[in-house]
């Protein structure tokens, strides 16, 4: 009884030294200081805005834990909330004092069903090294009055910084970062189902519907042990994460303890937070949490926590979804996070997530897709294609999703400038049928021919259901055409981009005015194609093609095949015709014809 006595006297003591006002600056006590049986405090929020304090008690210190060089401070947490919820996520970042000084931020627990609060810390002086490393730019452009700066930088928000890995279940006793899962709203059950998995692979684990993202005001200023929320999407459709602040001053706070994405320098709304609830479960509670209004933007993302300034105005990219052809026709609003490793998975849960949740959704819609991604400084890259169901087992707004990600993948993965996405605008026609069909035969009016002459090739398409589809498409034979067998390709769109598709590392040599270009150049899948191909190869340059090359000219370029500088094909597509048919066109056949 007289332990608790005292403890609760130097908690208390503790708790109005971190809060004093007349200390500016918290004082940091060296990770080589903490010896185990020491007592101290911490703060989290479990409801509201207010941080409510723990009891720590140090157990150890784990060398090496995290990492080479990066230690862990091992503690047992004291407390009836805390003694009942255990070490909860959304508690990443909580400030642990020991005689009024920081030690670190509590962010990592043990295994899956523990029973006892057991926490690892991270040292502060370990947090601290992110102030060194920031070098991220000055605003272009002020937020406003240094007053309401100020006031917006003493803020809280609940939850995203705990999941940079995925658990793996063979070290499920070890110490591991607090999950922080990232709160999904506005999205389907199905569609975390199916993103889940590319989610993953960048670190956030999706949780449905915990909380929601909104602007209002929270007047309660941010103090060490509030939540601060992360925001990747927001909108009509939103993306937030919560941990807690474990150091902050005029100009900037740290929080986490572990990184959110671990993707170094990031641009990341920094929002307060309100903490509805927190959820008790054996497995691994959690808070449920209301992120409101902005106060700056996340700027760093390193190993030892978060860093977000209060003086940064975040960029984000924004997203319309137009939906035309239905009954009401509808727009969906929303900004994603400028990301290389999650902008694509966002992009692609957002869009497929707005397709099934229309009533015109059905598995035999088709939609015809028009519009642009505006990257600043280069030509738009136009996103136009015809989407229809094709088979069974993939849903239509699943392929849909796939290529809009691909397109976003192109554009991130070049490596030698940073994309700033300025908007993306996307417009679809709903049409109520299965507008698909296959090639099923293709021939030519004649067997032979002469450079300069004009065939025609007849096709046939089968449609989903239907009568057949007859198409006549005038071909002129080049000049140049040498004599011999000339083969002709008649295909869909997808199987002609195949064909000369740069991909694989190849694809991440080129720089992003190429990639754009190249996007650009792609062809659409609603028409039928037929291609003149010739056995000489031919050479892409970057961007730009260049078809029948002579022996000679290979043989003076053979420096820069097979670099980033020129890839070489095997044939020359050395013209190329086309007709629409208003169908998603697949399969492609080839014909011989002879030029005397």
């Amino acid at each position: 009884m007289l332990r608790n006595v005292v403890s609760l006297v130097i908690l208390c003591l503790t708790s109005l030294a971190v809060f004093a006002a007349e200390k500016p600056k918290v004082q940091i006590m060296p990770e080589d200081r903490v010896k185990a049986g020491m007592h101290g405090v911490a703060y989290t929020v479990f409801e509201g805005v207010t941080p409510e304090p723990m009891g720590v008690e140090i157990l150890g210190v784990l060398r090496n834990m995290a990492g080479p060089k990066a230690d862990v401070i091992l503690a047992r947490l004291h407390g009836k909330k805390v003694e009942y919820f255990g070490v909860v996520a959304g508690m990443s970042g909580s400030p642990v004092y020991i005689d009024g000084k920081l030690v670190g931020a509590i962010a990592y627990r043990i295994g899956e069903f523990s029973k006892e609060p057991i926490a690892g810390i991270t040292p502060a002086g370990s947090m601290l090294e992110i102030d060194a490393m920031d070098k991220s730019p000055a605003p272009e452009e002020a937020r406003g009055p240094a007053g309401d700066t100020q006031a917006a930088a003493r803020t809280s928000g609940p939850g995203l910084a705990d999941a940079p890995n995925q658990p793996d279940p063979g070290y499920a006793n070890l110490l591991k970062p607090i999950e922080t899962p990232l709160v999904f709203t506005g999205f389907s059950e199905n569609t975390l189902r199916l993103f889940s998995k590319d989610f993953a692979s960048v670190g956030v684990v999706p949780v449905m519907g915990a909380g929601s993202v909104s602007n209002d005001k929270q007047p309660e200023p941010l103090v060490p042990g509030s939540a601060v929320s992360a925001i990747l999407v927001r909108g009509d459709m939103n993306i937030a994460g919560t941990c807690t602040v474990t150091y902050l001053d005029d100009t900037h706070l740290l929080a986490c303890g572990h990184p959110l994405l671990q993707s170094g320098s990031v641009d990341m709304p920094m929002t307060k937070a309100t903490v509805l609830a927190t959820l008790p479960s054996p497995q691994n509670s959690f808070k449920i949490v209301n992120t409101t209004e902005p106060v700056g933007a996340f700027v760093q993302d390193r190993r030892a926590g978060i860093m977000g300034r209060f003086d940064r105005a975040p960029h984000m990219i924004p997203v319309t979804l137009t939906f035309n052809g239905v009954s009401h026709p509808k727009q969906f609003h929303y900004e994603v996070l400028n990301n290389a490793k999650v902008t694509p998975a966002a992009m692609m849960a957002t869009v497929f997530n707005a397709i099934q949740g229309m009533n015109e959704y059905g598995e035999d819609t088709t939609y015809r897709l028009r519009g642009d991604i505006d990257v600043l400084g280069y030509p738009k890259l136009r996103v136009q294609n015809m989407y229809a169901p094709l088979d069974g087992s993939t849903p239509t707004a699943y392929g849909i999703a796939l290529a809009i990600g691909e397109h976003f993948s192109r554009i991130f993965e070049n490596p030698y400038a940073t994309p700033k996405i300025e908007g993306v605008e996307l417009n679809f026609d709903l049409v109520p049928e299965r507008r698909s069909a296959r090639l099923e035969t293709a021939r030519t009016d004649v067997t032979e021919a002469r450079p300069g002459d004009q065939i025609t090739i007849e096709t046939l398409l089968r449609p989903y259901r239907g009568e057949s589809i007859l198409r006549q498409i005038p071909v002129k034979i080049p000049t140049s055409t040498p004599r011999g067998t000339l083969r002709i390709l008649v295909s869909d769109g997808d199987t002609l981009d195949k064909m000369h598709r740069v991909s694989g590392p190849m694809s991440r040599r080129l720089d992003l005015g190429s990639t754009i270009a190249l996007l650009n150049k792609e062809h659409t899948n609603s028409e039928l194609y037929v291609s003149l191909l010739e056995a000489n190869p031919q050479a892409m340059v970057d961007d730009k093609v260049m078809p029948t090359l002579p022996l000679s000219v290979m043989n003076v370029m053979d420096g820069m095949r097979g670099t980033q500088d020129m890839i070489v094909v095997g044939e020359s597509a050395v013209d190329e015709a086309s007709t629409p048919v208003d169908y998603v066109v697949t399969g492609s056949q080839i014909i011989t014809l002879t030029i005397k």
